[in-house]
């Protein structure tokens, strides 16, 4: 359970893990506030906690203006959505400092945006973006000439030097080449970060999962494959059922995945997604359903190996005794997904 004392704790440590699973009201000030707020911390007689905006709006908060609790953390500014559905529409295109003056947007904003969100630079990522643009043509049997300028290069030595910095073979040595495109989605709980090749989705993270960067180098090497920033056909579909699931109106999920692994890896990961919305299942159960009583250690440990949360439902998996166990994305989220599926099932 969410105690007083353990989400007091959370909000004076700024865990992001439990963004999303609550709201914190102070008495004095009359505002609510995210668990990540960075606002000075009030003493805990002064706080009480709500499950959601809207019940601490019901009793008379409003909402902080550091923290902006009614909005998704770390969202996409309209701004910059005009400016990556410019890029989706032609990969050639390249705003300088400039072009984005004249559309009315400070270049030191948005490259900070881009620093703070995905690490790099949107210069860097605009570079990126071309870069897997043309890379997918050369895979579709497009000549090499023609993807290098279809994407907006000038000459053919230095995309043939770019395209090297980043997959570590030449254009013409790339057929063996994967690209894994990787984006960021906001959601109640907090930034996920998916990942899909042509197969279907291959990660879906939260942003401040420990293992995320294991799970990057894996699947790199798995696939043989470079990750970058880029669009997929599957994001859309992916991001459309989330937010319907994250509602309350989707149960199932038909986005295509592709989560490479071990055979036993794979049997574990099939039969988590046999288990019915709104149910759990323990471990033992788990083993049972594979044939494999004597198992209940490994099916665990590859439980903990799913890179594909919420579509692939380790979060519905508990203890024998009924205790929540570990979560990659955080105890508290984990709570939040099975009553969230508890209450529409």
């Amino acid at each position: 359970m969410l105690t007083n004392e353990i989400m007091y704790n959370a909000i004076l440590k700024k865990d992001i893990t439990f963004e999303g699973t609550f709201i914190t009201a102070v008495k004095t000030t009359g505002i609510f506030c995210r668990p990540t707020c960075t606002a000075r911390k009030p003493k805990a007689e002064n706080v009480e906690f709500f499950k959601t905006t809207s019940e601490a709006i019901r009793k008379g908060y409003r909402p902080c203006k550091v923290c902006n609790p009614l909005e998704k953390i770390g969202e996409t500014p309209d701004f910059i959505k005009s400016i990556l559905d410019e890029l989706n529409a032609d990969p050639s295109l390249k705003f300088k400092d400039w072009d984005l003056i004249q559309k009315g947007i400070e270049p030191s904003k948005i490259r900070r945006w881009f620093l703070k969100n995905h690490g790099i630079t949107f210069h860097a990522y605009q570079r990126m973006f071309r870069i897997n643009s043309a890379f997918k043509r050369i895979q579709d049997g497009q000549a090499i000439t023609t993807a290098a300028f279809d994407a907006g290069y000038e000459s053919l030595s230095g995309f043939g030097d770019s395209f090297k910095a980043i997959f570590g073979v030449s254009p013409l040595n790339s057929k063996d080449k994967q690209v894994i495109n990787i984006t960021r989605l906001e959601t109640p709980l907090g930034t996920m970060f998916a990942c899909a090749v042509k197969q279907g989705i291959c990660l879906l993270e939260f942003t401040d999962r420990k293992m995320l960067e294991t799970e990057f180098k894996t699947l790199a090497k798995q696939l043989n494959a470079t990750i970058i920033q880029g669009s997929n056909h599957h994001f859309d579909l992916l991001k459309q059922q989330l937010d319907e699931y994250f509602a309350g109106n989707r149960k199932q999920f038909s986005v295509p995945l592709f989560s490479p692994g071990t055979e036993f890896q794979q049997s574990v990961w099939q039969i988590l997604q046999e288990i019915p919305y709104g149910a759990t299942r323990n471990y033992k159960q788990q083993a049972l359903t594979l044939n494999k009583p004597e198992a209940v250690r490994a099916v665990a440990n590859a439980n903990g190996m799913n890179r594909i949360s919420i579509l692939i439902p380790c979060h519905r998996v508990i203890g024998t005794d009924g205790s929540l166990t570990g979560y990659g994305g955080g105890l508290a989220r984990k709570k939040w997904l099975l009553e969230l599926e508890k209450s529409n099932s």
